[in-house]
């Protein structure tokens, strides 16, 4: 595709090693060039300002899921026909048989099953004093809490981690990130199929209902395994993102974490803080479908794809003040877009929330001062988050 030579371009490689483990500058630099910015080298638009990519979130005529959110045109039409990669009407129906799950009023019915399992976690990892905080917090929790809700067969393990990274890092592009993970894609795709067809999950689980609107007609049969896989991919990598990050934040940031301590009240905004600073996933693709102008003059084409960046949003300077600091008394942190926004903001985000509530709840009870060494970031395409992070917890 062709662009007028005045529209902002940029040869950035979003995806290089150095960016994808340092991406803030990258960022910055394309929020100052403008709305909109052509990435010559990935031949699609990128948005990296708040107003922007919020605008298009709510847009969805213009800016459409589905025909798949990813880089990659290939993978996308693997890919497309969840509830991420769908748009009304079906979407809307899609998503209302995964949502009533994730309802605050449904969630409630888990918030003392979760607080428990939480308190045991940080009673056991305060007794060890050091630990690596990304498989034995991290991870540890989601996977303890997500195939129990969804009702996963006792006999069956699984590959939950790499399922879920492997299908966040093919909304990249075609890279060797991505390529790498077809094998393990494979895997997961014939799991869901197998567990859609055999339906052995438990009577009074999430997927349980899946099957029951299946079988009411409310869905078809063929979007079972789909459904399943809406909630068992996005449960997870993001949720272990932001809880890592969280560990991160505060071992740097010991001043805020003594503010969260002395007020457990700014628990919420806190985890709000943490997921705009450090968004776990950079962002996802939409197809313009009709010719569309920016306030500065740039024309996006139709059937050109769009690349929403929803973590340079989320330290724009022109909405948030000192941006790149973490605070956890921020008075606009609400407005990040970390679980994006409109009709495809997370479905899961209430479930996200009431496991990390949980567990800085727990901490703080407990823990007057979080140590972490030495960091090491993931290459990922989606995904912004850390490999291992040592810590020691120190009441």
């Amino acid at each position: 595709m062709t662009v007028a030579t005045a529209t902002p371009t940029s040869d950035v490689d979003l995806y290089s090693d150095e960016s994808v483990l340092a991406p803030y500058d990258n960022y910055r630099a394309l929020r100052g060039l403008g709305p909109a910015v052509w990435l010559s080298r990935y031949q699609v638009w990128a948005m990296a300002r708040h107003a922007e990519v919020y605008a298009a979130l709510h847009d969805y005529e213009t800016f459409s899921s589905g025909s798949g959110v990813g880089l990659s045109e290939e993978l996308n039409r693997v890919m497309a026909g969840g509830t991420i990669g769908s748009d009304p009407p079906d979407h809307d129906r899609l998503r209302r048989v995964i949502g009533r799950q994730l309802t605050p009023k449904a969630l409630r019915q888990h918030q003392d099953h979760v607080q428990h399992k939480a308190k045991v976690l940080v009673e056991e990892l305060v007794e060890r004093g050091s630990f690596d905080a990304v498989p034995e917090f991290a991870q540890k929790f989601p996977v303890s809490m997500v195939p129990d809700l969804l009702g996963w067969p006792e006999n069956e393990t699984g590959n939950l981690l790499a399922w879920a990274s492997a299908g966040f890092n093919a909304l990249g592009p075609m890279n060797e990130r991505t390529m790498s993970g077809f094998p393990v894609l494979k895997g997961l795709w014939e799991f869901l199929d197998q567990l859609a067809t055999s339906r052995n999950l438990r009577s009074d689980s999430w997927g349980a209902n899946l099957v029951a609107a299946v079988d009411s007609g409310e869905v078809e049969a063929s979007k079972l395994s789909v459904l399943l896989g809406d909630f068992l991919v996005p449960s997870l990598d993001t949720t272990v993102s932001a809880l890592a990050s969280a560990i991160w934040l505060f071992g740097h940031n010991p001043e805020q974490w003594r503010k969260v301590r002395a007020d457990p009240s700014l628990i919420t905004a806190a985890f709000n803080e943490v997921v705009r600073l450090e968004t776990p996933a950079r962002g996802f693709c939409r197809l313009v479908t009709k010719d569309h102008e920016l306030p500065d003059g740039t024309t996006l084409q139709a059937g050109s794809r769009l690349f929403l960046l929803y973590a340079a949003a989320n330290r724009d300077e022109r909405v948030f003040t000192d941006p790149d600091a973490f605070d956890v008394t921020r008075h606009n942190v609400a407005s990040h877009l970390a679980f994006g926004h409109g009709i495809h903001g997370c479905v899961g985000q209430g479930l996200a929330r009431l496991e990390a509530h949980a567990l800085l709840h727990e901490l703080a009870a407990r823990v007057e001062h979080i140590e972490v060494g030495e960091a090491t970031w993931r290459r990922h395409n989606t995904i912004r988050g850390l490999a291992a992070l040592p810590t020691t917890l120190h009441t």
